[in-house]
C-alpha cells in the first residue's frame, strides 16, 4: 500500500520510494528510506499527510506520498 492509505495512528514501515533522482535525494535527506518506522498523525483529504518518523514530525503533499510504498506494522 503507498503512504496516503495509512490512516490516523496507523503505523507503518517503509518498504520502496519510487521516483527520480531529484525526489528520491529529497525524501532520503528527511530520513525517510527504506526501512523507516512511520506513524500517520493526520491524513485529511485536503490537507498534506502529516507523519512522525525519525523522531521528527514531517509533512508530504499527496502526490509525493503516493510514491512511498509501506507495510503496515503489526501491534
Amino acid at each position: 500500500m503507498n503512504l496516503t492509505e495509512l490512516k490516523n495512528g496507523q503505523k507503518a514501515v517503509i518498504v520502496k520510494v519510487d521516483g527520480d533522482r531529484r525526489y528520491l535525494s529529497r525524501i532520503t535527506s528527511i530520513g525517510l528510506n527504506v526501512g523507516c518506522k512511520v506513524e500517520m498523525l493526520q491524513n485529511v483529504k485536503s490537507k498534506p499527510l502529516l507523519i512522525y518518523g525519525r523522531d521528527t514530525m514531517i509533512a508530504l503533499n499527496k502526490e509525493e506520498s503516493k510514491r512511498i510504498q509501506v507495510e503496515v506494522a503489526q501491534a
